[in-house]
């Protein structure tokens, strides 16, 4: 009775063993799929604000492109109504001649 007493505790010992290594590996198993899953997510993340950190470099490309033609556009504003001046300047000095004959 005792022997058959001790092989009942023996192969219990055995299977809760077994079962606790068995638990143990999942617990494993588990933690190497959600540090997996992060380093996905991280990944994930950079991915993103790389994109975002591209759509901001074209923004600021688009508005100094844009600036520039605007700037552009000034001057050439500017030096037609330099010439405009230039021309009306002309126009009253040729009006003074023309009174003055």
């Amino acid at each position: 009775q005792r022997q058959r007493q001790r092989q009942t505790t023996e192969r219990k010992r055995e299977t809760d063993r077994q079962k606790k290594t068995e638990t143990d590996r999942e617990r494993q198993r588990n933690r190497e799929k959600e540090r997996k899953t992060e380093r996905a997510r991280e990944g994930e993340r950079e991915k993103q604000k790389g994109r975002e950190r591209d759509r901001e470099r074209q923004t600021d490309r688009q508005r100094k492109r844009e600036d520039r033609h605007c700037e552009t556009d000034r001057e050439r504003e500017t030096e037609t109504e330099t010439e405009r001046r230039r021309q009306t300047d002309r126009e009253r000095e040729t009006d003074r001649e023309t009174q003055k004959k």
